[in-house]
């Protein structure tokens, strides 16, 4: 990757009306919760102006690309979170960061999660063991969704998680039981499973999803024990079969939902990227195989993407480049299979997003936080419906650990610190507008931008550096009477190399082994008169989060 400033540039426009262009087809009703934003000034102090500048982005206020779909901001909870809402400090920063959507119950454990289930009331027909990744004969791990207290996170926890911090469901429901269930009719079993879920969801919910990363052997009902089925399904799992079971699933779903008058969208299982040498044929022929099976019975798909590759000591300028090149080429290649298969463009949700990188604590780093601007970024660009980061909290790992939260195993960490990823995250719905606009970037070939506007007719910017040298950007508004604008600054320190385990706000962070400033939902942003124009100085490795106001 070439060296230098990454501006992901959140620009909060000046026309107060501007024209919008029809809604993508790739986001689709995931835009229809949109409401117009207002910005609210924050309580601020004389900041510096930045000297002379080396870039120059250019806005075009006129030129919208798209709205942006409320869905964007997600983020996955999993069961072993435990009674989230009896959890102060972790209820305050979710409150705080207002993700609008919440996916349940665990990636891969949706396939053996019994949502109106636990121990001693789990369905009889569930096999005494499965088959691993090399077909081995293992004890199955069972996620349960009830009793309350006993094992981790129950299904009504998470619906109280929800009304508590004001944001909205994405549920996988357990396909992997269609495969290794051992009734006479695996399939109308879980099927009726999951529509008795919509049923006692009886309307909470609208986005579903039927299994999670079905096409890859890690996952429960890849492989069965052919033995102890009674449908006749082969031992490995297909795109096909899945499109064909999507179906079913998908009607009892469908007529659960009518039953309690609700409307619910949804998503099937696609492989995101292109096949490689080493995928096995279930993977190669996974999407050739569901598309046409599944017809029109998806509301929309689901991709994951773990971007940088798997368990390798990734350096931060790959971690980057990867954040930036990724979610272009996932949505090229999820159109062309569409097209390739006969299908419609449906809404596309990213709904696990993370990294790959290990070994020298990237997953909790400020390069950690720089990545998920920029993955944000290009996922508006790109005009995904939804995106859902993995996940809030996890195991600490020796610092391999995607979790936003520490789970407090951590060295010198309090249970529920945020991570970097944290703030970069929050000051960016901070400062982020209602709609992603044109801009134009001149003197340093290094640089992307990104535009949006405020309905209430600010201007701002997020900027992300890249390089390991501050650099200062000039934002240009035409025909814009600038008054004042108002930033943050956002930067690692000088801890564990390249990979930063702590972030400062406007030069404020901790005193602890990691993390950011305690008071970040009330620290004060950095103000400045605009009438000399609007510079700032972007961190090495950091990121300035800005907004221009009118005259």
């Amino acid at each position: 990757m070439q060296k230098g400033l990454l501006l992901f540039c959140c620009l909060l426009i000046a026309s107060p009306h501007p024209r919008d262009p029809e809604v993508a087809p790739t986001i689709g009703f995931f835009m229809d919760d949109w409401k117009p934003k207002t910005f609210v000034v924050p309580a601020f102090r004389e900041g510096a102006v930045a000297g002379r500048a080396s870039a120059t982005l250019r806005i075009d206020p006129d030129s919208v690309i798209t709205r942006i779909p409320p869905a964007e901001f997600g983020h996955n909870a999993d069961t072993w979170m435990g009674t989230m809402v009896t959890q102060p400090v972790l209820m305050d920063h979710l409150k705080n960061l207002q993700s609008h959507i919440i996916r349940w119950p665990a990636g891969s454990g949706s396939d053996g999660y019994f949502w109106n289930s636990g121990p001693g009331s789990m369905p009889s027909d569930l096999p005494v063991e499965v088959l691993d990744t090399r077909g081995k004969r293992t004890a199955p791990h069972w996620f349960y969704g009830r009793p309350r207290g006993r094992f981790g996170a129950s299904v009504d926890d998470y619906y109280d998680l929800l009304a508590a911090t004001g944001n909205e469901g994405l549920i996988t429901v357990n396909y992997g039981y269609a495969r290794y269930g051992t009734g006479p009719n695996p399939v109308a079993t879980a099927a009726h499973l999951a529509a008795d879920w919509v049923r006692y969801d009886h309307g909470r919910t609208r986005y579903w999803e039927i299994g999670n990363e079905n096409y890859g052997n890690w996952e429960l009902g890849y492989r069965i024990d052919t033995a102890t089925n009674r449908d006749g399904q082969p031992q490995l799992l297909t795109g096909r079969l899945y499109g064909e079971h999507f179906r079913i699933f998908a009607d009892s779903m469908r007529n659960a939902a009518k039953e309690v008058g609700s409307t619910i969208y949804i998503g099937a299982v696609m492989h995101e990227t292109p096949p490689k040498l080493f995928d096995p044929p279930l993977t190669r022929d996974w999407n050739s195989g569901m598309i046409p099976a599944a017809g029109d019975m998806p509301d929309f798909y689901a991709v994951h993407n773990y971007f940088t590759p798997w368990n390798a000591n990734t350096g931060a300028a790959d971690i980057l480049h990867d954040a930036v090149q990724v979610p272009g080429d996932m949505m090229d290649y999820v159109l062309k299979c569409l097209r390739e298969n006969g299908a419609a463009t449906k809404p596309i949700a990213m709904d696990e997003w993370n990294m790959f990188a290990s070994g020298s604590k990237q997953q909790v780093s400020n390069i950690s936080g720089l990545f998920s601007i920029i993955v944000m970024g290009e996922a508006l660009r790109n005009k995904y419906g939804l995106a859902a980061r993995w996940d809030m909290l996890n195991g600490w790992a020796g610092g391999n650990d995607h979790g936003l939260f520490s789970s407090g195993d951590e060295p010198g960490v309090r249970r529920y610190s945020p991570r970097p990823s944290f703030y970069y995250l929050y000051y960016l719905q901070r400062m982020l507008g209602d709609r992603l606009v044109v801009s134009h970037l001149a003197g340093d070939t290094s640089l992307r931008a990104y535009a949006s506007s405020f309905s209430s007719g600010e201007i701002g910017a997020a900027l992300v550096n890249t390089s390991t040298h501050a650099s200062t950007v000039e934002i240009e508004i035409p025909h814009f009477s600038r008054g004042r604008y108002y930033w943050y600054s956002l930067e690692g320190s000088d801890d564990n190399g390249e990979f930063s385990r702590k972030v400062a706000v406007n030069g404020d962070s901790t005193m602890a082994a990691a993390g950011g400033p305690a008071d970040y939902a009330a620290l004060r942003a950095f103000g400045a008169s605009a009438k000399g124009g609007v510079r700032v100085m972007v961190p090495a490795r950091g990121a300035v989060f800005l907004v221009v106001r009118r005259r």
